[in-house]
């Protein structure tokens, strides 16, 4: 069945007021723009906004399930291509970094997000929390299939490390933060691969 240009015209209403508030909020933050400018970017009518999205509260949370799909399908295309563990780990790695040099990046959405909503049971915040968990998981998950017992303070290590490239990376050289980063990731690597002497005496 042909869908008529009215039908069709929700989505494309829905996909405007994503865009507009995706690229405002990032750039200038959540609290500081309200629904009338968003509305107003994307050429919508207040009625078209409210059906879409019934409060700035679900505008935000799309705004972060939007920004969490994305970097889902770039983990996912690093595991797809069916490298060794370490290689998707540095990978990803190297999708970090070309956001950290990206026109415009200033750092994190989702930590820039927790900072405006610190309430713990706040949607917004939730949300951050529901990302970075699946992150800490997928990352725990890679480094497990290197090596499975110190697996889980090593995804931390690696969260961190990337935590602090993001936030350095909107302050400072990104040329440099990014190099520091990587680096940063292969000693990682190293380490984690190599078995301490505990382990080696252990498989004697």
């Amino acid at each position: 069945m042909v869908r008529s240009e009215n039908e069709n015209r929700p989505s494309e209403a829905r996909s405007r007021l994503l865009n507009t508030a995706g690229r405002v909020f990032y750039a200038e933050g959540i609290h500081a723009v309200g629904v009338d400018r968003i509305i107003a970017e994307a050429q919508v009518t207040r009625a078209t906004f409210y059906r879409h999205f019934p409060s700035k509260e679900t505008l935000i949370v799309a705004y972060l399930n939007e920004a969490d799909r994305a970097i889902r399908d770039q983990v996912d295309t690093a595991v797809a291509a069916g490298l060794p563990a370490a290689e998707t780990i540095r990978r990803v790695s190297t999708y970090i970094a070309q956001g950290i040099r990206s026109p415009g990046f200033r750092g994190c959405a989702f930590l820039n997000a927790v900072a405006e909503y610190p309430d713990p049971d706040h949607p917004v915040h939730r949300a951050v929390l529901t990302h970075r968990q699946w992150f800490l998981e997928t990352v725990t998950g890679l480094l497990a299939k290197i090596r499975e017992n110190p697996a889980a303070p090593a995804a931390r290590h690696f969260v961190m490390m990337r935590d602090g490239a993001m936030a350095a990376g909107c302050l400072f050289d990104p040329d440099l933060v990014c190099e520091t980063f990587l680096l940063g990731v292969d000693a990682l690597l190293k380490a984690h691969t190599t078995p301490t002497d505990a382990e080696s005496a252990e498989g004697r």
